[in-house]
């Protein structure tokens, strides 16, 4: 199948844009890879330091018989459920570097912190600059300078941007993603949607509601929605940058030992000198970049990506906009239904066919680009496919190999390209004099996807939310049918100072069992913001990352509460139905100087005040390092 014409647009758009900066990336990597190897380039005292700690066997392997050595650098704790397995990891991996004739070293360790635990709470406001934190410390890790190849061991929603992130500033190793699996199903992502929105209704208690979240996150492994962490497997499968098919075996499952083990095997085979030298900074190139794009919009993947994978291209050179995302998604058919898009959860998911199925049915359809390098050495291809176990006492005759996948295994959670949920992928790209945001549509029934309603602007999620506890959004929504005769009556609320420059941008799940209340009782209502909503909005519309933000002087700054706001999903346009002449004339208001004090002290706050500063807008990836 030949490669479908907005794909092969988009590509060369990027391809083009990024001319000058791409060179200049890939010069400096191959300058790095064309040096000696660390043992052989650093002082005595310098490798003295570098391997004391080594034992003796290892210490001569890589000193004197020049073995190659890994570097690990690794997110785990045990605060995150999804990153607690890689507690014995490290050992796995000196193991089998060992059995290759090989070295490896936990080159660092850097911070991962559970967005389940700081949602709603301030430490959020720290979730997306710890992105950059991670990726600064992957470069500290790696910038011991005596790393053949590297190993990431990360899962969740910043820990993989951030490695991948760091790992492409050291774009001239062979980089090898690990993941460890999601936990097994519990109580499903409905039934827990169910609980908080009888919470928000004051149905049930703490008790109650404690209860079923414990039922949802019950042990380790990732949560079990296709949320960011989860996107982030699926788009390592896609970009070629785990071992085949690896995202979502479960962790406790014997295959995942071998999967880990084949990680280390795989960096060795690509180091450089060998035939199949691949280092990350040249895997990763605009094809792939697509190629994790494409996959993001075919399976309703997490918005968080659109400020993400903007950034992981500037590491490599590569400038992407969200007019790509909106190229894209307009020719990328919808293949998955899973939570929060869908029903099912991501071991449903891997059981009808998982990342492989999308893979092979996007390459099928000329949806993704096939000649992409990979870390293994049969290219995007053997992504189709899923891992088998050796068979028991049989590891020498039948090891670790692949098998088809086949068809869709549950037509509700998997279909093919040629009978896809939807058409396009879901995301659309919102203009007006709003600004620009973006709005998730694949959960949105298809008479909320435009709104128009007056404006509730807040100036914090909290303030929101005492609102609708006190019944004022509710009369809101009322005293609005009331003055349009036959209108159902609604609501847009505007949450704004939200953006990275305001309080470093953090996601705002919690506003979604209350709007989806008032929304369950037939008020038309959305949410329009310059946070962030990681596509937890479900099947309430939300306007998210609406750039530039508030605290930039952006448009929000000049709403007032009663100005008639259109969201509209269709058209993909987000307008405030002022008179132009009164919208310009309008000052923009200021954050009040208690809610800034309030964004940047207390609890580590404080330290971020220079990444505030710097940060980027949403749609440049919020970098805080360009």
């Amino acid at each position: 199948m030949s490669l479908h014409p907005v794909v092969a647009e988009v590509t060369d758009r990027i391809r083009q844009r990024s001319r000058d900066s791409r060179a200049a990336y890939l010069q400096q990597i191959d300058l790095l890879a064309g040096r000696p190897r660390g043992a052989d380039r650093l002082g005595c005292a310098n490798v003295a330091h570098a391997f004391a700690a080594l034992p003796s066997n290892d210490k001569l392997k890589v000193v004197a018989e020049r073995a190659p050595n890994i570097g690990i650098v690794s997110a785990y704790n045990d605060m995150l459920s999804a990153h607690a397995p890689y507690a014995g990891y490290p050992a796995i991996i000196k193991d089998e570097a060992r059995r290759q004739g090989a070295t490896a070293q936990v080159a660092g360790g850097v911070p991962a912190m559970c967005d389940g635990v700081t949602q709603g709470m301030p430490g959020m406001e720290l979730s997306l600059f710890s992105r950059d934190v991670i990726a600064q410390g992957t470069a500290i890790g790696l910038t011991h300078d005596v790393f053949d190849a590297a190993l990431m061991l990360g899962i969740c929603d910043k820990i993989v941007p951030g490695l991948l992130i760091g790992a492409l500033h050291f774009g001239h190793l062979p980089v090898v993603f690990v993941p460890a699996g999601p936990m097994s199903s519990g109580l499903s992502n409905s039934e827990k949607a169910k609980v908080r929105e009888q919470a928000a209704r004051g149905e049930v208690g703490r008790p109650a509601l404690l209860e079923a979240e414990q039922k949802a996150y019950h042990g380790q492994g990732t949560c079990t929605f296709y949320g960011t962490a989860n996107s982030n497997q699926m788009l390592m499968e896609a970009m070629g940058l785990h071992v085949p098919g690896a995202a979502f075996i479960p962790p406790g499952d014997l295959l995942r030992e071998q999967l880990t083990r084949e990680a280390v095997r795989t960096v060795l085979a690509n180091l450089h000198g060998g035939p199949r030298f691949t280092p990350i900074g040249r895997m990763v190139d605009e094809r792939s970049i697509v190629n994790a794009m494409l996959a993001l919009l075919a399976t309703g993947g997490s918005t968080n990506h659109l400020i993400h994978w903007v950034a992981v291209a500037r590491s490599a050179g590569l400038v992407i906009d969200w007019d790509d995302f909106a190229r894209l998604s307009a020719v990328a058919p919808l293949l998955a239904r899973v939570y929060p898009n869908g029903q099912a959860d991501v071991n449903q998911f891997q059981a009808a066919g998982g990342p492989g199925y999308v893979i092979r049915e996007l390459m099928d359809a000329g949806l993704m680009h096939a000649d992409v390098a990979t870390v293994h050495a049969e290219g995007l291809r053997a992504y189709t496919r899923i891992p088998q176990a050796p068979s028991p006492g049989a590891e020498a005759t039948r090891p670790l190999h692949w098998q088809d996948i086949g068809a869709s295994g549950d037509a509700s959670v998997l279909r093919p390209s040629s009978a896809p949920f939807s058409p396009s992928g879901g995301l659309k790209l919102l203009v007006g004099n709003l600004g620009r945001a973006v709005i998730k549509v694949s959960a949105v029934p298809d008479d909320s996807q435009v709104i128009e309603a007056p404006a509730r602007v807040f100036d914090s999620q909290e303030a929101l939310l005492a609102a609708f506890g006190s019944g004022e959004l509710e009369r809101a929504c009322q005293a609005n049918a009331a003055a349009v005769a036959g209108h159902p009556g609604g609501l847009v609320c505007v949450v704004r100072w939200q953006g990275p420059r305001a309080n470093g941008m953090p996601e705002l799940h919690k506003l979604t069992p209350p709007l989806a209340v008032l929304q369950g009782k037939g008020y038309r209502v959305a949410l329009v913001t310059d946070g962030r909503m990681s596509g937890a909005s479900g099947t309430v519309p939300a306007a998210i990352h609406v750039s530039p933000e508030a605290h930039a002087g952006g448009p929000l700054a000049r709403l007032h509460d009663g100005d008639r706001v259109r969201v509209d999903g269709v058209a993909g346009t987000l307008q405030a139905l002022v008179p132009e002449a009164e919208w310009d004339a309008r000052a923009p208001a200021t954050l009040a100087p208690a809610q800034e004090a309030a964004n940047q002290l207390g609890l580590g706050r404080n330290l971020f005040a220079s990444f505030r500063r710097h940060a980027l807008t949403a749609e440049e990836g919020a970098c805080t390092w360009l």
